[in-house]
């Protein structure tokens, strides 16, 4: 498995034009670009960051926003509000197309009490959202995520089940542990249809860590991961303060590779 790493390391010390070559100069070759406002993911704007790829032959595996501001309001049942979010998700679809990324990580929605989950509008929803992924040409790919629904495995379940059109998943660990549920029950859940991986670490103290400086058991992870044929990347995604060095993001890109 080729390791990539994520902008979203960076942020919000390095803007995200200038973090393309800086993940280049680092020894990696691929990675998830996340947009952290909507200036980043107009069209001319993802031009200009492709430009930048291409200059540094850096390639963009996947794109991420800055989820909590829009996504949860797409699932709104006052029509204008969500239709104002979807010209949001529209654009991170277009913007990702235009970067060669084969998939969106899409948190959604916020958790609520399952009595209050209108089923019906959840299913309509994704199908709309994955049909509108699917025709720009990238794939949405949902996210376990620790404060969204889709940290429940039921709920996850019921996507895979319901949806008209097939859905794609991207597995995060230290999310999976922030939802008290091993990565090993994701994969159970999300199978053959991961596309996109988030690899971090933790102890009992902190609960994103740079990979090698915890107690995550890699080994069993990716033997799990093997036993379903996983054939994505791993993307390094852990925040600014976890690091004060960039060489300790080599450090757990080299631990990452020689753990396979």
């Amino acid at each position: 498995m080729d390791i990539g790493i994520s902008s979203a390391c960076f942020y919000p010390n390095i803007n995200l034009e200038d973090s393309i070559k800086l993940m280049k100069s680092l020894g990696f070759n691929k990675g998830e670009v996340f947009f952290n406002c909507p200036s980043e993911f107009t069209k001319e704007f993802s031009e200009r960051l492709l430009e930048e790829s291409e200059k540094s032959r850096f390639i963009i595996n996947s794109v991420h926003a800055f989820s909590s501001s829009f996504e949860p309001y797409i699932f709104d049942s006052y029509k204008r509000r969500k239709d104002d979010m979807l010209k949001y998700f529209k654009d991170v679809c277009k913007a990702g197309k235009t970067l060669g990324a084969k998939s969106y990580t899409f948190h959604g929605m916020r958790k609520i009490d399952n009595r209050f989950l209108n089923e019906k509008h959840v299913i309509d929803t994704y199908n709309e959202l994955i049909y509108i992924s699917e025709e720009i040409g990238i794939k949405l790919a949902q996210e376990n995520v620790s404060w969204c629904m889709s940290s429940e495995l039921s709920f996850l379940e019921m996507l895979q089940s319901k949806c008209k059109h097939p859905i794609s998943f991207t597995l995060d660990i230290k999310q999976a542990y922030r939802a008290g549920i091993s990565p090993e029950s994701y994969i159970d859940v999300m199978g053959k249809r991961i596309v996109n991986l988030h690899l971090n670490d933790r102890d009992d103290k902190n609960s994103c860590l740079i990979p090698g400086k915890g107690m995550v058991d890699y080994s069993k992870i990716f033997k799990k991961l093997k036993d379903i044929e996983y054939r994505g990347i791993g993307i390094l995604e852990v925040y600014s303060d976890n690091f004060s060095e960039y060489k300790e993001l080599i450090e757990g890109r080299q631990y990452l590779t020689k753990i396979q």
